[in-house]
């Protein structure tokens, strides 16, 4: 059960970083464009295929990237075994606070002029898959925190680090390919259901914010009882 739920948290976390306006605006943007550029619906459906699988990639690698570099050495991974659990509380206070927008920060990113946007979509899939990986690389706020403050100590804290990063690289792509099928199908109303979700996604950032304080909290707490 306790698997499932750690499978589940880093899949809703790639879905809310998905679904953050910054990356959603951003994501919706990008398949539009290739839909532009691609006149067979079923390229466009690969093509955002291959966006969405870029996304993917560039998450879970960096995820594993992050984790292998910090375990990989001895001093590191005996310090994080020691001290993680204790920090991990803090770790979610802060990340609710930014979800809640409490706390503010400016997180540099990944820009791509429109020239090389233009060559990448000509290059048809492969270049899909690239502009993909790299937007994914563009954190936003919120994005950041999820990622940084949330699914990297949650890993960290698991034997399941790095099939974590794929579940979380999953999540991140489920609304974006869903997009891409939707134009690919000729949906018209996509500017209605941006506001939609654009809706749903306030409402899911501010309950899990609250959530992600109350568990910081409670093990924040727990850690201040061992010491007494």
């Amino acid at each position: 059960m306790e698997i499932l739920i750690t499978f589940g948290s880093a899949l809703w976390l790639g879905i809310l970083t998905s679904i953050s306006p910054c990356p959603l605006a951003t994501n919706i943007a990008a398949v539009s464009f290739l839909s532009k550029k691609i006149a067979h619906p079923f390229a466009v459906f690969i093509s955002g295929l291959a966006y969405t699988l870029g996304r993917m990639i560039a998450y879970a690698g960096l995820g594993w990237i992050i984790i292998s570099s910090l375990l990989g050495v001895p001093q590191i991974a005996q310090f994080l075994q020691k001290y993680m659990a204790i920090a991990l509380g803090p770790f979610l206070i802060i990340t609710g606070l930014l979800l809640l927008e409490v706390i503010t920060l400016k997180f540099p990113g990944v820009a791509l002029s429109q020239k090389h946007q233009n060559k990448l979509v000509e290059s048809g899939a492969p270049g899909a898959f690239l502009l993909g990986f790299i937007f994914a690389l563009a954190f936003c706020p919120v994005s950041a925190a999820l990622f940084f403050g949330s699914l990297i100590p949650l890993t960290l804290n698991n034997k399941e680090g790095v099939v974590l990063t794929l579940i979380y690289g999953v999540g991140t792509g489920l609304p974006v390919l869903l997009f891409a099928v939707a134009i690919a199908l000729g949906v018209t109303s996509i500017s209605h259901w941006f506001h939609e979700v654009t809706k749903l996604e306030y409402h899911a950032r501010l309950i899990t914010g609250v959530i992600f304080i109350l568990v910081g909290i409670y093990y924040a707490g727990i850690s201040i009882l061992k010491f007494f």
